[in-house]
């Protein structure tokens, strides 16, 4: 079932076409990969999900964007609300310079809840979600710069999970990390698809391959490909495709 769709999406930078008629469609509850080189669009895309785009000046977005089968840019959407529903989780590990628990707590927090025996409920809830809470659960009091950054990552995607998003965005989310965290955040992700929907960027096309149901091949701001994950890396339809995942260039 379709949870995003994109008709004839278009971003500028000032005068500069960074995407170029995307038309996209995303089903729930399953994960689809962004692949293709730096700068060719996958990030810029998938802040448009969410609207973080929102918040540079000089960009201007035409076509269309659902989300549940309402555009997200019309004028009465809700932008907080939005993205409340879409999460993000950045490349970096970000958590905030306080405990672990209030950085699960911050989100719950701003959208009102103060009871705390709710907002304990939800912290460890979020933090089993995030398979973190078994190794933080005798150090909720204790900062959340103290964790290492595989656990710092997971920290963010409970806090990302702790207002109860139906998409969770993930830009590059293992890129700073070392093999066995990235393994962790890839065994998570695949957990977590049974209630979210996920949209990942990654440069590492077998961790596309490893988890994705889809995969969406960008290129110098175009949608060159989008299909099942296999059928790309096994019979991709164009050449370009073939050649990036092949590591022709890229």
């Amino acid at each position: 079932m379709e949870i995003i769709k994109t008709e004839d999406l278009r971003l500028y930078y000032g005068d500069f076409l960074a995407l170029k008629g995307i038309n996209i469609s995303i089903n729930d509850k399953e994960i689809t990969a962004l692949i293709g080189p730096s700068g060719c669009g996958k990030s810029t895309f998938l802040k448009i999900l969410n609207r973080m785009n929102d918040l540079v000046d000089s960009v201007k977005i035409t076509g269309d964007v659902y989300y549940n089968g309402k555009n997200i840019y019309d004028k009465k959407v809700d932008v907080c609300q939005l993205r409340r529903e879409v999460g993000m989780v950045f490349q970096k590990p970000n958590p905030f310079e306080m405990s672990i628990y209030d950085n699960v707590a911050y989100g719950p927090r701003t959208c009102g809840i103060k009871n705390r025996l709710k907002l304990d409920e939800i912290v460890e809830q979020s933090l089993k979600k995030a398979a973190l809470f078994d190794e933080v659960k005798d150090s909720l009091r204790k900062s959340a710069m103290a964790l290492s950054g595989g656990q710092q990552q997971r920290l963010c995607i409970a806090r990302a999970l702790a207002i109860q998003p139906k998409v969770l965005l993930m830009d590059e989310p293992t890129s700073a990390l070392d093999p066995i965290s990235t393994s962790k955040i890839e065994e998570l992700t695949l957990q977590l698809k049974k209630d979210y929907t996920i949209i990942i960027v990654t440069h590492n096309m077998q961790q596309a391959l490893r988890i994705s149901d889809k995969t969406a091949f960008f290129l110098l701001g175009d949608l060159i490909e989008y299909s099942d994950t296999e059928r790309m890396f096994t019979k991709p339809q164009d050449k370009r495709t073939e050649d990036y995942i092949t590591g022709r260039f890229g």
